[in-house]
């Protein structure tokens, strides 16, 4: 039987020769990840069902990202319910304020790897699909029984690939290409499918890049975003991972296969504008528009290829007067690489405020929100009403060489025209 990738990574998991989409299969998990906004949740669940010890506390991964270092009496109370939970149980892969935002973490310290299933109580835990995980966000309940039982109920997904094909122009990225998706297949486009980039665009990309489609999978409703493993693959996971692991790769016949195909030689910067991510335009329609904020990072764009992006461009420049500018690396990996290339100062001399990594401001619960009437200028990930802060500013998404360029001149401008 003829299966995709998602199917068979769920043949191996549930220990069935073969299954097909529409199949409910009983799941091992392999990674389980939790952060400090959820996280407790997840541990008073855990608590109720009265089971004494997490199934494998090696499996479990827990990291303080959202809100670090803690802004509010809540968040400390959150950071001891956590830091307590670890050690009671004895879970190794504890990654406390230092590290970074969890899904820029997790493949770097190597807890991702090819064929896996791995669950994570954030929504945006479809990026490990970009090492050909699959890899999905979940409840806090459902968490618990993870942390019980180490399994879980699936529905095997149908998958929808993307053969994406033709060379990116200038200043046209990975960011531009899983807008323009959004955008034409709508916000419930690909609702619980499994989204599969594929084609001559995809190969080409570098692990980054296709972290930053994999991200935004769930905005347009997909199950996990998918990327066939290949030695890019093997040659990222290489010195950050002892796992073994299977390159996984799907059959081009299987039944339940979607093919959509995407061509990019003509994109331009997309922009997808308020107050949901699938109104998407051209940069074309909407450059001019006033900004307050710029928000560079995020589990989206916060890795050390934007902050080069917008560093290239902000370099000998200056952030204008008009708008502040926030750069939050991803991870502290990121953020040290950075600062060995210069990037900090470029940043820090243009008139941008540096931040610790962390999900900073996307999240609307810690640093740089806006306030009523603001717009922001984001590479993040959703532009939903309050999202950012205050329910009457508005959030624009896009690339890291849009919002550089943007930053300079303090509206939202096409980095072709600097």
């Amino acid at each position: 039987m003829s299966m995709t990738i998602a199917e068979k990574i769920f043949a191996k998991a549930s220990g069935k020769k073969e299954v097909e989409a529409g199949d409910v299969v009983m799941a091992n998990i392999d990674v389980a990840m939790t952060h400090d906004l959820t996280g407790p949740l997840s541990v008073e669940a855990f608590e109720k069902i009265g089971v004494p010890k997490v199934w494998d506390p090696e499996k479990i991964v827990i990291l303080f990202d959202h809100q670090v270092p803690a802004d509010s009496l809540d968040a400390v109370t959150n950071h001891m319910i956590m830091r307590k939970f670890v050690k009671e149980q004895g879970i190794t892969n504890f990654y406390d304020v230092r590290e970074g935002v969890c899904h820029q973490v997790l493949p770097e310290k190597g807890h991702v790897v090819p064929g896996e299933i791995v669950v994570g109580t954030d929504s945006h835990t479809c990026t490990h699909g970009a090492l050909g995980a699959f890899s999905t966000g979940i409840g806090s309940t459902d968490m618990s029984m993870v942390f019980a039982t180490g399994k879980l109920w699936f529905k095997v997904p149908e998958t929808i690939q993307f053969n994406i094909e033709g060379t990116l122009p200038d200043y046209t990225y990975a960011k531009d290409v899983i807008l323009n998706i959004i955008g034409q297949i709508g916000a419930d486009g690909a609702t619980y499918k499994a989204c599969e980039f594929a084609g001559e665009t995809t190969q080409n990309m570098s692990v980054s890049d296709r972290m930053v489609m994999c991200n935004m999978a769930i905005e347009m409703g997909g199950k996990t975003g998918l990327v066939e493993p290949d030695q890019k693959t093997v040659n990222y996971l290489k010195n950050r991972t002892t796992k073994s692991y299977d390159i996984i790769k799907g059959d081009k016949d299987a039944a339940s296969l979607e093919i959509m195909d995407i061509d990019v030689n003509d994109l331009e910067p997309q922009i997808a504008c308020p107050h949901n991510v699938d109104n998407v335009h051209g940069i074309s329609d909407v450059e001019g528009t006033p900004i307050d904020q710029v928000f560079l990072g995020s589990c989206t764009n916060g890795r050390i290829q934007d902050l080069r992006d917008a560093a290239n461009i902000l370099k000998g420049n200056k952030v204008s007067d008009s708008i502040r500018m926030l750069v939050i690396p991803a991870s502290r990996e990121v953020y040290t690489k950075a600062l060995n290339e210069g990037l900090m100062n470029i940043f820090v001399d243009s008139g941008a405020l540096v931040c610790n990594p962390c999900c900073g401001p996307c999240l609307g619960g810690h640093v740089g929100l806006i306030g009523p009437g603001e717009v922001s200028l984001s590479t993040s990930n959703r532009n939903f009403k309050g999202r950012q802060g205050s329910s009457e500013g508005e959030v624009y998404l896009s690339s890291a060489a849009v919002a550089a360029a943007s930053a300079i001149t303090g509206k939202i401008e096409d980095p072709r025209n600097l």
